[in-house]
């Protein structure tokens, strides 16, 4: 599944006949609510992987990405389609999860289907937001306003918080 980079992989894995669904170890090629930078792939690439190779895959395959970036791609999901019913109410869920600390990940195809836009490249809302109407133009042009789309304010990881507070970056941050 190039596209990330250029010898991305992604490892599907099922058992004949297990009551539990097959499950996707996606890394950066498919994110919840979105997908990974072209670092050193083509757009190319990635729409061959997201529109060739993960749709072949059955629906209920849970997706288990390499980031946990699910609010952050859900409110870009909502930029780009913003009366998306289903991105609404993922979004929801996933602030409340995020407030708990609790994951988002996994998900499933059938849900990505629903509210990703960069598997929805020839949905018309998705379409109008770029501006274009080849599906490659419309994903590079997401892939370009996902990269100047405004990150959330972070919290700090709590080693960071512990330093400041702690005064150990004090001479660091020193006016010279």
């Amino acid at each position: 599944t190039p596209g990330h980079t250029s010898g991305h992989v992604c490892y599907f894995a099922w058992e004949d006949e297990s009551p539990d669904a097959p499950a996707l170890f996606s890394g950066d090629a498919l994110l919840v609510g979105g997908c990974g930078r072209l670092c050193e792939g083509s757009a190319e690439q990635m729409l061959s992987s997201l529109t060739g190779v993960l749709p072949a895959l059955p629906g209920d395959t849970k997706v288990f990405c390499g980031h946990e970036c699910t609010v952050r791609n859900l409110k870009f999901a909502l930029k780009v389609e913003p009366d998306n019913e289903a991105a609404k109410q993922k979004l929801a869920w996933a602030k409340r999860r995020d407030d708990d600390d609790v994951p988002t990940v996994p998900s499933t195809l059938h849900e990505e289907f629903l509210y990703n836009p960069f598997l929805r490249l020839t949905e018309e809302p998705v379409r109008r937001f770029t501006g274009q109407t080849e599906p490659l133009e419309v994903l590079r042009s997401l892939r370009a306003e996902h990269e100047s789309f405004r990150r959330a304010k972070e919290r700090p990881p709590p080693q960071a918080t512990l330093a400041l507070q702690w005064g150990l970056f004090g001479p660091l941050l020193e006016k010279k």
